[in-house]
This record gives C-alpha cells, structure tokens and sequence, in this order.
C-alpha cells in the first residue's frame, strides 16, 4: 500500500471514530476500556441535583422498600404522597380546629409569639401531639408487622384517649375525612383492613400511619412529617387568633423544629402503655372552648 492511500485510510478511521462518538449519536464511545461511559441525557442533567450521600444507580431506581424502613430515607413517591397528604390543602378540614387555643387567647395565656411557642412547645412535648405521636409509631408498626389485634387495639386506645368531647371530634373527623379522601385516591388494602378490623371512630395519626405503612413509606420520616404538620396547623391558628404576622408565625415553627424532632425520636423508643401526657391546661382549654361565647373554630 502507498503512502497515500495509508493516510487516507487513517483519516477515514478518524472520521468513523468521531461519528461514533459524537455527542446524541447514542453509540459507545472508544474510552470504554477505560470505565467511562456516556450519561443518558436526563441522567446527566439531573446528576449535580442528587444528594451525594445516594449513588447514583440507586437514585435512578429509588429507594427499595426495605431500604427506606431501614434508613429513614424517602423515595420519590413516598415524598409526594406525604407532602400531598400532609398539606392544609388536603380536604380533612384541619384549618377549622385550634385544640382548644381559641380559650387561651381569649383567656390571656396567650398574648404573642413567644407564648404561643411556649404553649404549642407543651402540647407537642408533654400533651396530645406526643400522645399522637406514639398511636402513629404502633399504628404503623402493627400495619408492618401485619398484626390485626395491634392495630385494633392501637385504634381503640387512640379514639379513646381525647380528653374532651371537642378533642374527640377534632381527631376522629379529621381521621375519617383523611380515610375516605385517602382510600378514594390513594387507595391501598392497609386501609380496608381497617375498616374490617374496627367500626368505631379512627383518630388521625391512626389513620395516616395506616396510610403511610400501606404505600411502604418509612416510619421514622413520616413521623417527623406528621408532627412538623401538627406544629404548623397550630401556629397557623394561632396567626390568626392572636393575631400574629406570618413571619412571626414561621419564626414560631422554626423555635419548634428541635423539639419536634426530639419528640418524634422519643415517640419510637415509648411503649405503648407508656403513652400519656400532662397538658393540663390545654386539655381545661378545649373543655372550656364548649362554652365559649364566640368562637371561629370548632374546638
């Protein structure tokens, strides 16, 4: 062969390589023997946007089921449906009850941020968010564990453990607006066992943690995810009775944010006939909240 025609022949083989390398070609690239390869194209777009504690094989499938229980981590789904489920735009009606708040303002026990904090600080620590907390954590469990004389029993205990008629409503509507919403369009058979396992009135966290432990979310987040929307619907009634401005509202739920932590991480370690709090003057609030003259909200 001439020297001609051997470059020619080399310019050629270039010219191949280059078009099987060409970006959007779909085609291997010639550095493969060196353990690279091309990213998809959504792959690489999204790549920088992806905690770096998640490889990336197995941000592109999710997080296994077993996986998210274990680690407290959240697929993209999961994600979605808390944040859907959890939202004030979710149709349970939790923007009309203020746990018995509405007496306090009216009685002086709450005047401004830094008391709505420290009577909000009591019922989720010491009162009934703690309390809702711990039914959410043997709730979900009993779903896990596919216990049915557990989750009656948590079921029962949990209806019973309102501390006033208004109390009693406020959880047990809103649980049944959550079940009838959730199983429309989110159905899974965790909430049909429910219903077929208990006929009486089904107390909020019961009936998200059902819901949660159904569709395979992990217990740890969706316990923090629960308490933080606890916490917020509260500040939010207490915006409006106060009344407060929403950056004191948000500088209110931000305070919270290490308790609700430590509160939700106590929940997990509490036996269940440990449950119980000493709110006492949130519980006397929501009974005197019956009688009071003029109210806006429904306890």
């Amino acid at each position: 062969m001439s020297t001609a025609s051997s470059t020619i022949t080399i310019i050629m083989g270039i010219k191949r390589s280059h078009r099987r390398t060409k970006p959007g070609t779909g085609r291997r690239l010639l550095v493969r023997d060196a353990g690279l390869r091309p990213a998809p194209h959504h792959e690489a777009e999204q790549a920088p946007a992806r905690s770096p504690l998640i490889p990336r094989s197995r941000a592109k499938r999710g997080v296994l089921k077993d996986e998210a229980i274990d680690a407290g981590n959240l697929n993209a789904s999961a994600l979605y449906r808390l944040m859907a489920w959890l939202s004030p735009a979710y149709p349970i009606g939790a923007f009309s009850y203020s746990s018995g708040m509405e007496w306090a303002v009216e009685a002086g026990d709450i005047t401004d941020a830094a008391s709505l904090e420290r009577w909000l600080a009591v019922m989720i620590a010491d009162g009934s968010g703690f309390c809702d907390v711990v039914f959410f954590v043997y709730a979900h469990r009993a779903v896990e564990q596919s216990d049915d004389g557990a989750l009656r029993a948590v079921a029962e205990l949990a209806a019973a453990f309102a501390p006033s008629k208004e109390r009693h409503l406020e959880t047990t509507a809103q649980g049944r607006a959550f079940l009838d919403t959730t199983r429309a369009a989110w159905p899974t058979p965790a909430l049909d066992r429910l219903l077929a396992i208990w006929d009486g009135a089904i107390a909020l966290p019961v009936a998200v943690a059902v819901a949660c432990a159904g569709h395979g979310i992990a217990l740890a987040p969706a316990l923090q995810a629960y308490l933080q929307a606890l916490a917020a619907n509260l500040v939010s009634a207490g915006v409006r009775l106060v009344p407060l401005g929403q950056t004191d509202g948000q500088r209110v739920l931000a305070a919270l944010e290490p308790l609700v932590a430590a509160t939700a991480e106590r929940a997990l370690a509490t036996a269940l006939d440990d449950v119980g709090g000493a709110a006492f003057r949130a519980d006397l609030a929501s009974m005197r909240h019956e009688t009071q003259h003029t109210r806006l909200f429904r306890s």
